[in-house]
C-alpha cells in the first residue's frame, strides 16, 4: 500500500483516530484527515488520493453538498459514512457521485474491506501502484481476453488500458466503480447477470452486497452510454432475470 493515498474527511476526531490507526495497521502509510467538506475539496485540488472516506453530517457543507464538488477535480471512489440509513439517503449518496457506504456506527474493519475493495476496482487502471490482493473469483471473473482492449459498441467504445469511456467520439467522465461495471459488461456480452451477481462479480463481495448499488451504478451507465437512459438500447434489463449488455460491437487489442 506504499503508494495508496487515503483522504478521511469527519468532524470527529475520535472517529477520524480510530480509522487512521486500523488502517496503518492495514499498511496503508499515506493517509490525510481533514475536517470539513470545504478542507477535503481544498485537498483533493492539492494532492491526488486512491480513496475518499466521507462522512455525509458535516459542518458547513454536508458531504452530499461537497460530493459533486469532489467530482470535478477527482474520479477516486468515495465511500460516505452516514449515520442515515434509508434508501432515499443511501441512494441520494450514489446519485451525487458516491460509489459505497458504511452506516454509523460501524466496524472500522468493514470500512478496511469496503476500502480495499473500492480499491481493487480503482487501481487496476492506473500504472505504477502497488494494488490491494484481489480475489481468485475476480481474477477470474475479468480474464479471458486479451489486457487492454476496446471494445466497440457503434455508439460507444471502452478503452480497457486507457480506462477511458468515449460516447459519440467524446471522452465522458466515468467515476471508477461505474466505469469496472461497465468494462464487466463488456467482457460478457448477451449474458445475464443478477444483481446479486453482479456485486459479487465486480464490486468483489458477497456478504455485503446490497441491490440499490447495482441499480444506481447501472442507471449512471445508462446516463453516459444511452441516447435515451430511460429507454436503453444497450444496457437492458431483462425482467425477472437480470441486466446484460447487447449490441456488442468489435473487440481489437491495442
Amino acid at each position: 500500500m506504499d503508494h495508496v493515498s487515503l483522504l478521511l474527511v469527519d468532524d470527529e476526531q475520535a472517529i477520524l483516530h480510530m480509522l487512521k490507526t486500523v488502517l496503518l495497521k492495514e499498511q496503508f502509510h499515506h493517509i490525510d484527515t481533514v475536517t470539513t467538506g470545504e478542507a477535503a475539496l481544498e485537498a483533493c485540488r492539492n494532492k491526488t488520493y486512491h480513496c475518499i472516506i466521507l462522512d455525509i453530517m458535516l459542518p458547513g457543507k454536508s458531504g452530499l453538498e461537497i460530493c459533486p464538488f469532489l467530482r470535478q477535480v477527482t474520479d477516486a471512489p468515495i465511500l460516505f459514512l452516514t449515520a442515515k440509513t434509508t434508501d432515499y439517503d443511501k441512494l441520494t449518496g450514489f446519485a451525487v457521485g458516491g460509489d459505497d457506504y458504511v452506516v454509523k456506527p460501524f466496524n472500522p474493519l468493514e470500512v478496511v474491506a469496503r476500502i480495499k475493495s473500492l480499491l481493487n476496482r480503482y487501481l487496476p487502471s492506473r500504472t505504477g501502484l502497488s494494488q490491494p490482493e484481489v480475489s481468485e473469483h475476480v481474477k477470474t471473473s475479468l480474464s479471458g481476453v486479451p489486457k487492454g482492449a476496446i471494445y466497440d459498441y457503434g455508439r460507444f467504445q471502452v478503452h480497457e488500458l486507457a480506462g477511458e469511456l468515449r460516447v459519440e467520439g467524446k471522452v465522458v467522465t466515468c467515476p471508477a466503480l461505474v466505469f469496472q461495471l461497465l468494462l464487466f459488461f463488456c467482457k460478457h456480452p448477451n449474458r445475464i447477470f443478477t444483481k446479486s451477481e453482479l456485486y459479487e462479480r465486480v464490486w468483489g463481495s458477497e456478504a455485503i452486497s446490497d441491490d440499490n448499488t447495482v441499480m444506481v451504478h447501472i442507471h449512471r451507465i445508462r446516463e453516459r452510454i444511452e441516447a435515451n437512459p430511460s429507454h436503453p438500447a444497450f444496457l437492458i434489463n431483462v425482467r425477472g432475470l437480470g441486466y446484460k449488455l447487447v449490441q456488442p460491437g468489435s473487440v481489437s487489442s491495442i
